[in-house]
């Protein structure tokens, strides 16, 4: 082999390896790699007790409860499914129902997680473009109108009602 056909092979190998390399990355950290899952996501996923992820949707309207100083706990929502969120600690001055959010944290069930971070949108006419994108490719977002989360019962009365 002369020495041309060395060098080829040996870049070819080269970059055949890191190629392999690159796929075993991205399969590792698949799950990783998505900002955060809607609650839909996460209990279709049926994702086990202990895993670690972030939650991202809407604070469902009534559902803000102060266990005691610290310990808040709040429904997210992304106008279909429901996961129940615990937090202690100080929230952002932006927390509020109605508005995005992402918790991140543990599950402690199907539909429970128990957050160490929780962040909020930073103004009153901003929505997280993955909560809109989540809820428009739904069917759930109405052009022109800020979304805001309500139980799911009161779902289909929301999409029911013609626009004005």
């Amino acid at each position: 082999m002369t020495r041309k056909g060395r060098r080829l092979t040996l870049i070819g190998s080269a970059v055949g390896i890191a190629g392999v390399a690159a796929a075993l990355v991205l399969f590792a950290l698949r799950d990783s790699i998505v900002f955060f899952y809607a609650p839909t996501e996460v209990i279709g996923k049926a994702l086990g007790p202990g895993t670690r992820l972030r939650l991202g949707g809407l604070v469902e309207q009534g559902s803000v409860k102060h266990i005691n100083a610290s310990t808040i706990r709040f429904t997210v929502t992304d106008l279909s499914k429901t996961v129940d969120v615990t937090f202690t600690g100080l929230l952002p001055d932006l927390f509020r129902e109605g508005q995005g959010v992402v918790a991140e944290g543990t599950l402690d069930g199907p539909t429970s997680l128990r957050a160490d971070a929780v962040l909020a949108k930073h103004d009153e006419r901003y929505m997280p473009r993955e909560v809109a994108d989540k809820l428009k490719k739904q069917g759930l977002w109405r052009e022109g109108e800020q979304a805001s989360a309500q139980p799911v019962a009161g779902r289909a009365a929301m999409n029911a009602a013609p626009a004005p």
